[in-house]
């Protein structure tokens, strides 16, 4: 709790210090003139880095790249299997008779 007042009285006092001092400048930004006036283009550069030659071959459509055969099962196996694991999983072994936090009791199940 001391922490947070202190933490609290820092914050108003750094506050009202920077509203005491009537003496220090406004900020003011600088001035960019260039910004808006009217330039000539640049001149023409070249992409490829110096080399002239360039040589294409045109597209392949995406129909004729051979793609790796995926095996994917179905969600009704893995639904079938999901439900087949959870009837044969080890089941608990404690089971609350009563919710009460006073007199938890507890029965072995064997």
């Amino acid at each position: 709790m001391k922490t947070a007042w202190f933490a609290l009285f820092l914050f108003c006092a750094t506050a009202a210090l920077g509203q005491s001092y009537p003496s220090m400048n406004p900020l003011q930004f600088g001035d960019h003139s260039y910004h808006a006036s009217a330039q000539p283009l640049a001149g023409p550069t070249d992409i490829l880095g110096g080399s002239s030659v360039v040589i294409g071959h045109g597209e392949v459509p995406l129909a004729d790249i051979p793609m790796p055969k995926i095996h994917e099962t179905p969600l009704g196996d893995v639904a079938r299997q999901a439900r087949k694991d959870h009837l044969t999983a080890k089941k608990a072994q404690v089971v609350w008779e009563s919710q009460n936090f006073s007199t938890n009791v507890l029965q072995i199940v064997r």
